[in-house]
């Protein structure tokens, strides 16, 4: 036999792909397919625009021989010009295998997309088909009935655009394309064919290669005949599965199972044929079909509002997932008395949508639980909500976590969308921050803060914002400034110095720090600061006390204390005056109007008392206060933080300062290491070894932050929702600890002993800043 008559002509059909890699963090791919045979030709399909499960349906004429190899391989357009080449999978087709599949008829093949050379992972499988040219009569319309399959498949994925059937020569000349429709599930299932072939629509024009005059028993025939593997996997003994649905055989077992591509879940149990409800926009629903085909349950004659969708539990109770809110509830929002809904997932739509990674479900009883599709856990507490404290917690943890979740739940305490972008010089951090704040509008300053340190690349999941708090309140709050001083108990307690006066700016950084406290407690950040209690009863609008004065001038306190307790007739000459010192000026200045001719007595002692506290506390300081709440109330409303009190209030804004080192542990995850590895043990150990203050700092660098919610680090967050603290194994012995701080995780070596563990640790949190991108 000569070389001639060795080469043969088949036609390969690239129809679809399905659950490729998403390697971008907020975009999906643009995957293209090129098809190569043995490196002298090559032939490439139109570009799907984002999306994880493209459709191509393009066809290609291929010269092969029995020796050959057919490579297709699956590129995203976003990253072509990558070193990577935006790779994102490929199949591998031996010549004689190409030839037996074209010899069969147009059969459905699908195969698992496999890693290059370079070693990137890549998921999803390639569907694709081979045929002789020659015998084209009839196989288009059978792979339109393929490809209708895949859009019934793919009701449910947002990403993926319409489907559109492209048929393309060797040279990539396109034909006249034809709109898929997308088949109602009520009406499909009715079918007696599990598969329904694609409807030509008005305009479109019936190709000489591809005839629409074949009957509909003829296509049902090819399709019985030529696809055995496509009704094994989508169709069964009792009939066609719901879209989105797949039946496989267990290899260990023989035991059939089913895949429910809607929801990345599996199950023994056979779905029922459920009759998903499109909404108005894309699919509405006829409602005596609606009707017929949920007897026994009232509902409305109207389409469910946009942006809804009807399912059911295994048990046959529908219920309706809320796509804006990503909510879910068993009453029918086409129903009147549905208007004011109850239950927690009416309550939890206040909260906004989940975090990225996660995502709400029901169980057959109905009860809601969540489930993070990050770590692979599922929890029935809301990651939108602080979580529920211990049944042994104190008291006033629960009531703050009571508060917390209603104040959280207000519309007005929503992120914005679009994002607000701060660049900074870590060397004047307080300078570029107060320009930067004081310009823009309230309401750009609600939007997703995204800080950019000058000459760092890190990017801001919430680690860098959190270091921006933590740096930014060293500096503004450092007595040196003369904004602030040190209170009379300690030096790290903080109350306003009511001579900042001698900065003739002093009330417009009053009113920046009012909008700092105020974005701290809006983006669920801490300061590390605390103030006097008397500081936060004065924004919660309440009168001091006595007590209170204790924290601001101690002497004074004493003083007041005596006088109350003590018979002050003929010990004591005051009236209802105070003396002060202003750089060496002293002022005498009236605690009441004509205070100068009221002698303090027995009897008016009381009076006196309460205006020294009064002028103290809060007159004396009365202009720098009233700027800082200008600037904090156009972030936070007064009528909503007044459902704190004052030590609810330091909660919020400052966190918890004490460090539990075995809370820590016991809300810890690992990647790479076992909680018993020797490694882990040494790093605990020198952790418990620490002082206070060196716990703070490693938790501020892994974190950004050295402040803890209020339940500790069981309530620790990060870029986008909870996150606990985790330790990776990454890197060599030599090679300094790293942090990714907006993913609370730090990247340790597997060292080789204690001293090493500690040095290099030490080190990195001591001697160490700023971010970059890996």
């Amino acid at each position: 036999m000569s070389a001639e008559e060795d080469v043969s002509v088949v036609r390969i059909t690239i129809l679809a792909a399905n659950s490729l890699v998403k390697r971008e963090v907020f975009s999906f791919p643009d995957p293209f397919a090129v098809v190569s045979v043995d490196g002298d030709q090559t032939y490439t399909t139109n570009t799907i625009k984002r999306s994880l499960s493209p459709t191509w349906n393009q066809h290609f004429d291929i010269t092969i021989k029995r020796s050959s190899t057919i490579n297709i391989q699956i590129f995203d357009q976003r990253r072509f010009k990558k070193r990577d080449q935006g790779f994102l999978g490929l199949v591998k087709i031996a010549g004689i295998e190409a030839l037996e599949y074209s010899t069969n008829g147009h059969r459905l093949i699908d195969r698992d997309l496999a890693q290059s050379s370079s070693g990137s992972p890549v998921y999803g499988k390639l569907f694709f088909s081979f045929s002789l040219p020659q015998a084209n009569t009839g196989q288009q319309d059978h792979a339109d009935q393929i490809l209708t399959s895949f859009s019934s498949l793919r009701l449910s994925d947002p990403s993926t655009p319409n489907l559109r059937s492209h048929r393309s020569s060797p040279v990539l000349r396109s034909e006249p394309s034809q709109q898929v429709a997308q088949v109602s599930p009520i009406t499909a299932s009715s079918r007696s064919s599990p598969l329904s072939p694609r409807p030509q629509t008005a305009n479109s024009q019936p190709s000489p290669t591809s005839p629409m005059s074949s009957t509909q028993s003829r296509r049902d025939t090819q399709l019985t005949n030529n696809s055995p593997n496509l009704q094994a996997i989508y169709e069964d003994e009792l009939g066609p599965l719901p879209p989105g649905w797949e039946r496989r055989i267990d290899p260990s077992s023989g035991r059939a199972y089913y895949v429910d591509h809607n929801r990345h879940s599996t199950t023994w149990s056979r779905p029922e044929s459920l009759h998903h409800s499109q909404s108005s926009v894309s699919s509405p629903v006829v409602p005596q079909q609606l009707q017929a085909a949920n007897s026994g349950n009232t509902y409305t004659a109207v389409p469910l509002p946009a942006g809804w969708e009807e399912r059911r539990t295994p048990e046959g109770r529908p219920y309706f997932v809320d796509h804006n809110h990503r909510t879910t509830t068993w009453n029918d929002p086409r129903l009147a008395n549905t208007a004011t809904a109850s239950g927690p997932a009416a309550t939890n739509a206040n909260l906004g949508s989940l975090p990225s990674g996660w995502e709400m479900r029901l169980t057959s009883a109905g009860r809601i639980y969540f489930v993070d599709h990050n770590t692979r856990t599922t929890s029935w507490d809301d990651p939108r909500l602080p979580t529920a404290p211990d049944s042994s917690a104190p008291q006033y943890k629960r009531d703050y976590r009571r508060k917390l979740v209603y104040f959280r739940s207000q519309p007005s305490m929503r992120s914005k969308d679009g994002k607000r972008e701060i660049k900074l010089r870590r060397n004047m951090i307080l300078e570029d921050s107060y320009a930067d704040v004081m310009k823009a509008r309230p309401d750009e300053l609600k939007k997703r803060l995204f800080i950019r340190f000058d000459g760092e690349d890190g990017l801001d999941y919430g680690g860098v914002s959190r270091e921006w708090f933590f740096l930014l309140s060293h500096e503004v709050f450092d007595p040196s400034y003369g904004l602030f001083q040190y209170s009379a108990h300690d030096n790290y307690t903080l109350q306003i110095n009511w001579l900042s006066g001698i900065n003739p700016e002093h009330l417009s950084y009053f009113k920046f720090i009012g909008r700092i406290v105020g974005l701290t407690i809006f983006h669920r950040r801490f300061l590390d600061a605390y103030f006097v209690p008397s500081f936060y009863k004065l924004i919660l609008g309440k009168k001091p006390s006595l007590s209170d004065l204790e924290g601001v001038d101690a002497e004074l306190h004493r003083s007041m204390v005596w006088m109350l307790n003590n018979d002050i007739t003929d010990v004591l000459e005051l009236n209802f005056t105070t003396t002060e010192d202003r750089f060496g000026e002293i002022r005498e200045v009236e605690l009441r109007p004509g205070g100068v001719d009221i002698t303090v007595t027995e009897a008016n002692k009381k009076e006196y008392v309460d205006a020294m506290v009064e002028y103290r506390i809060k007159t004396r300081v009365g202009d720098q206060f009233n700027a800082f709440m200008d600037g904090f109330k156009e972030l936070i409303p007064l009528d909503l933080i007044t459902v704190f009190d004052e030590r609810e209030l330091e909660f919020l804004v400052g966190g918890v300062p004490e460090i539990d080192t075995d809370d820590w542990i016991s809300y810890t995850d690992y990647r790479g290491y076992d909680k018993s590895d020797k490694v882990i043990e040494w790093f605990w150990q020198v952790v418990r070894s620490w002082p206070a203050e060196r716990k703070s700092r490693l938790l501020q660098f892994v974190t950004g932050t050295s402040r803890l919610p209020v339940n500790g680090f069981k309530d620790l967050q990060g870029s986008d929702g909870p996150r606990r603290f985790t330790i990776d194994k990454s890197g060599d012995p030599s090679q300094l600890p790293r942090s990714h701080t907006c993913f609370n995780r730090i990247e340790l070596p597997p060292y080789e002993d204690l001293e090493s563990l500690e040095k290099k640790l030490l080190f990195a949190i001591e001697e160490t800043e700023g971010f970059a991108v890996e």
